[in-house]
């Protein structure tokens, strides 16, 4: 029997709408950075394109799906850490014509991203090129301001803007109704696409628990079907996601205060809070799964790493 002309026009639409996953493999290791591309009537955004050292991963996964760079028309950033939107000023050089969507606190650094680089370098003072790759400035022109409560039409799909600080102050989610995936950068933190555990995020200086609670609330109000992570890929129950995470979150920072509060040095402190979490972890995942996670969550791990390696 034919299909209905209903559903072949339905099955059409799904077609034109679609979310797609992109691994950017950073430093060669899948599932720890993703890059999220939308594509609906013609119209092709990508979320969150990762650091310029995955720039060439990023063009081949796009080539998989007949794209290229070209072929974009906007960068949706969820905020402006290195691992998130590093690679956005040297997309821009590539297709002129890009727009790229951040929020007002973010925005400065997109255009000079001089004091970013700067902060990046004192964490990771030998090691930010082969980590990071090369950041350039985006054109003034190419950014548009987002505060918060904006609706973005791309193509067909109308995607909800809501500015969810906590990780950082300048992080906003972005919300598919439709199709029910918000896309919510480092906001809920590390889980790895069929693994139940979730993690916290390093945390940037501006951190801020009581903020960071009200984002869960404006995310859990908007009652996605999915969330859309960074690190990495689709959690399919996000009330759930959310409580597990939000009591990991006051946790680790209960953890770190009780640390710090003890230990003799920067150093010691990072050494017992690098054993403590990283026991904590081996709980719930395999031993491969513990090393992947504490790689995805980058910043401070990636640091002690490379100052204890020869």
């Amino acid at each position: 029997m034919l299909p209905f002309p209903f559903d072949i026009l339905r099955y059409t639409i799904y077609l034109m709408r679609s979310i797609t996953t992109l691994d950017d493999n950073w430093m060669g290791r899948p599932r720890s950075i993703a890059t999220a591309l939308l594509e609906s009537d013609g119209h092709r955004a990508i979320v969150d394109p990762g650091p310029g050292s995955t720039l060439e991963t990023l063009r081949q996964r796009l080539q998989a799906h007949g794209l290229a760079v070209g072929d974009l028309d906007a960068i949706l950033l969820t905020h402006i850490h290195l691992d998130h939107a590093g690679a956005t000023g040297s997309l821009v050089r590539e297709n002129p014509r890009l727009a790229v969507y951040v929020h007002k606190n973010g925005a400065p650094h997109m255009a000079d991203p001089t004091k970013l680089l700067a902060s990046a370098q004192r964490l990771w003072p030998n090691d930010l090129q082969r980590l990071f790759g090369e950041t350039l400035p985006v054109p003034p022109e190419n950014l548009r301001i987002l505060e918060g409560g904006e609706t973005l039409a791309l193509g067909a799909r109308k995607v909800a803007v809501v500015h969810t600080p906590g990780h950082a102050s300048h992080h906003v989610s972005y919300f598919d109704n439709e199709e029910g995936v918000a896309f919510v950068g480092d906001t809920t933190g590390i889980r790895i696409e069929g693994h139940p555990y979730v993690m916290p995020a390093t945390p940037p200086p501006d951190i801020d628990l009581d903020i960071w609670d009200t984002s869960f609330a404006a995310i859990l109000e908007r009652k996605p079907a999915r969330l859309f992570l960074t690190h990495f890929g689709f959690s399919e129950n996000p009330s759930e996601h959310i409580l597990v995470f939000r009591e990991q979150l006051h946790k680790w920072a209960a953890l770190t205060e009780k640390i710090i509060r003890s230990a003799g040095s920067d150093s010691a402190a990072m050494d017992a809070f690098m054993s403590a979490t990283h026991a904590e972890i081996a709980q719930y995942l395999p031993a491969d799964e513990v090393e992947h996670y504490a790689f995805s969550a980058g910043a401070r791990y990636l640091r002690k790493r490379a100052t204890a390696a020869p």
